[in-house]
């Protein structure tokens, strides 16, 4: 399955991705391209997912598996095809979280086949203008895997192209900026603060849009 995954993501996500979002890639050569490794993105759009999947090289791209939830990507037979199969998404029951249960177990599990796993510590889309608060459960992980690069990643305008409660994407200049990775130091507050101060950054840096 994995041919097909790699087929479909490049010969037909990974054009539709650039007419659609135009996107420019800044910092590309800081991404992991063998794991345990930690993506960590802000989120505004469904197109957040697949536009970093486009931006990887077809090599390192089976390795690449965003953390999605499983109550929305797995609804019903198709679409629970398609994530898994495509998307290969590690699974987070968010709706299971207050059960006791451990939502973050399949992340865990990627991790320790050696996966890259793409995290939106925000937990759901936000406007894409300014950062929400950000959940720990990528501390956790990056506490269980000390030795995983978490690389810290800003989406501009990807919000724009397919908003939050759009169903059709119109074409928008976007831009990806990849930060330098950082690592688990012992301390999960002065982690999680360390990692929205790398996004923050990353925002800063953003070039203006081409068009609003």
């Amino acid at each position: 399955m994995r041919w097909l995954r790699r087929a479909v993501i490049v010969v037909i996500a990974r054009p539709i991705a650039r007419m659609f979002t135009g996107a420019d890639i800044i910092g590309r050569e800081k991404l992991p391209l063998k794991g345990p490794a930690i993506l960590v993105a802000n989120h505004s759009s469904h197109v957040d997912t697949v536009l970093l999947l486009t931006i990887y090289p077809s090599k390192a791209l089976d390795r690449v598996r965003p953390a999605a939830a499983a109550d929305y990507f797995l609804k019903g037979r198709l679409m629970s095809w398609f994530s898994r199969n495509i998307l290969a998404i590690v699974p987070v029951a968010r709706d299971r979280a207050g059960a006791g249960e451990d939502v973050l177990a399949p992340a865990r599990e990627a991790l320790a086949a050696g996966d890259i796993v793409l995290i939106f510590p925000e937990g759901t889309r936000g406007d894409g203008e300014e950062l929400t608060r950000l959940k720990s459960g990528v501390a956790r992980l990056a506490a269980a895997f000390p030795d995983a690069p978490v690389t810290p990643i800003w989406l501009q305008g990807a919000g724009r192209v397919l908003p939050k409660g759009a169903h059709m994407p119109v074409p928008m200049n976007c831009t990806v900026l990849v930060g330098d990775a950082i690592h688990w130091g012992g301390d999960r507050a002065a982690f999680m603060e360390e990692m929205r101060q790398r996004l923050e950054a990353l925002k800063a840096l953003a070039p203006p849009q081409r068009w609003a």
